[in-house]
């Protein structure tokens, strides 16, 4: 029997679809399978033609919940983005979130037009909402203990993420317009995409001051309110660039990855606090796309969804990025993973929802579609993204992997990297730490030996075997300190 949601059981129903969503999510990486399909799946099976019955067919309140849940996931995302990491790739990340969207939506449109009898708008509209990597799956795969990477691919394909979603949703409002109203003409794209992203970047900015300045100086008696004060400012950020005609997903992320290399108060409570809303920004955005959808619906659009997902995988996306990066220096290998990391996921699902409001006619179809590629992309590309980095050679050995399983509570303003290794043969077996001059930017914090676990210092002598957990204040002190240790890193570089 059907389930209409009403004030008295959408908190029971919510809080079960979160519990089985969590649950499935902590055992989704035994199978291999990105945590967000779980979310996705369950929402389906809660939904009108699955086991729960409830009836929720609004594309609306959809994309409501969207645009809600991507300022968490975006803002969360930019927090926690290091300056210092992403300096030295930030133009082939902006080429690829600019350049590498237009090539995507554009080169995947001429394919849909050829393949379908989708018009030239519609094909490109189609093209353009797939156009971006989804944040929500990036982020949360690579910053999972089963893939770490080599040098800066990974803050180049977060920074990709992060930042390529403005331009998709640019050219999706544009294209929707196109297909309602033909008259108007491509040349229009011009003028409102450089204003999106002009007016979206400077406010940005202008906003990430400005929030600092209110962060630090209110000063706020309670540690607990710091989040919801920049939650505020977050929210004021997005609604005042879009008042503006800018694009507020830019200014969200742009002014969180400001705030998130500024000293401010109560810092990396702010950051947990943040982690936490994104990850329940995010089961709730799948939750609800997957209630939209009606999967009899999905059958009959299988076929062509498979065959633009593979082109989309194989042909498009190699050629995007091969071609975006090519004036930088790279090597292939890297440009293959990064190739293979064009994860769709919730974002052109949303992007979908603006046909289905705009009332185009063949928007049901377009939603279908999107969906069964951003599905079908999830499923392939995030399940085989650690077998994909070790055939290519650039993951990082498991002995360099960073740790994310240990909480150590520093001062807000310490900027460090955590790495354990295991000691080998080598110069270091048999000395003393203090005989190794070690840097004063790093400490050896705790050895592991023998299954018991020692607090070492000067005069502790190493052996072999032991388990060493490393804290360093930046990059340039961890391989200082491997250096000291003796320990032999791969000499094949990404």
């Amino acid at each position: 029997m059907p389930l209409n949601l009403t004030a008295e059981n959408i908190l029971l129903v919510g809080s079960i679809l979160l519990f089985l969503s969590i649950l499935a999510g902590k055992t989704s990486y035994r199978f291999g399978v990105p945590t967000l399909v779980f979310f996705l799946l369950v929402g389906m099976l809660a939904g009108s033609e699955g086991i729960g019955g409830i009836q929720f067919d609004d594309p609306k309140k959809a994309q409501f919940v969207g645009i809600i849940a991507f300022n968490f996931i975006l803002f969360s995302g930019g927090m926690e983005t290091d300056w210092k990491a992403i300096k030295p790739i930030l133009w082939q990340g902006i080429t690829l979130s600019t350049l590498g969207v237009l090539m995507t939506a554009i080169g995947l449109g001429a394919f849909v037009y050829y393949v379908t009898d989708f018009t030239l708008y519609e094909s490109l509209l189609l093209g353009s909402i797939v156009s971006s990597t989804d944040a929500a799956a990036v982020f949360s795969i690579l910053r999972s203990r089963s893939l770490a990477l080599k040098h800066n691919l990974r803050p180049t394909l977060e920074l990709e993420s992060g930042s390529n979603d403005p331009m998709a949703n640019v050219l999706t409002i544009v294209f929707t317009t196109l297909v309602l109203n033909e008259e108007e003409g491509i040349a229009s794209i011009v003028p409102f995409l450089l204003k999106q992203l002009l007016i979206g970047g400077a406010f940005g900015l202008l906003a990430g001051h400005l929030s600092k300045f209110v962060i630090n100086r209110i000063r706020l008696d309670f540690e607990g309110l710091s989040p919801v004060l920049v939650m505020a400012l977050m929210f004021f950020t997005y609604s005042a660039t879009d008042a503006l005609g800018g694009n507020g997903f830019l200014a969200v992320y742009l002014c969180a990855v400001y705030l998130g290399n500024q000293e401010l108060l109560h810092k990396k409570g702010i950051i947990k606090a943040f982690d936490g809303y994104a990850w329940l920004s995010q089961i709730i955005l799948f939750l609800t796309l997957g209630l939209l959808v009606f999967p009899s619906q999905i059958v009959p659009v299988i076929g062509i969804g498979l065959v633009i997902s593979l082109f989309l995988m194989f042909v498009v996306r190699p050629l995007t990025v091969f071609f975006s990066l090519s004036l930088f220096s790279m090597k292939n290998r890297s440009r293959w993973f990064v190739s293979w990391v064009g994860l769709r996921g919730a974002v052109p699902i949303v992007f979908a929802t603006y046909p289905l409001v705009a009332g185009l006619e063949r928007a049901n179809m377009i939603f279908n579609i999107v969906f069964f590629v951003s599905l079908s992309s999830v499923m392939i590309q995030g399940t085989t993204l650690s077998f994909v980095a070790k055939i290519l050679g650039v993951g990082l050995p498991e002995s360099l992997k960073p740790r994310t399983d240990v909480d150590l509570e520093l001062a807000d303003s310490v900027k460090s990297e955590l790495v354990e290794i295991v000691l080998e043969e080598g110069a270091a077996v048999g000395r003393s730490i203090v005989q190794l001059g070690f840097p004063r930017t790093a400490l050896i914090s705790m050895i592991q030996r023998d299954g018991q676990y020692i607090t070492p210092n000067g005069t502790t002598v190493l052996e072999k075997g032991d388990r060493m957990f490393i804290l360093a204040e930046d990059n340039e002190a961890l391989a200082a300190a491997l250096k000291a240790l003796d320990f032999k890193l791969e000499s094949e570089q990404a």
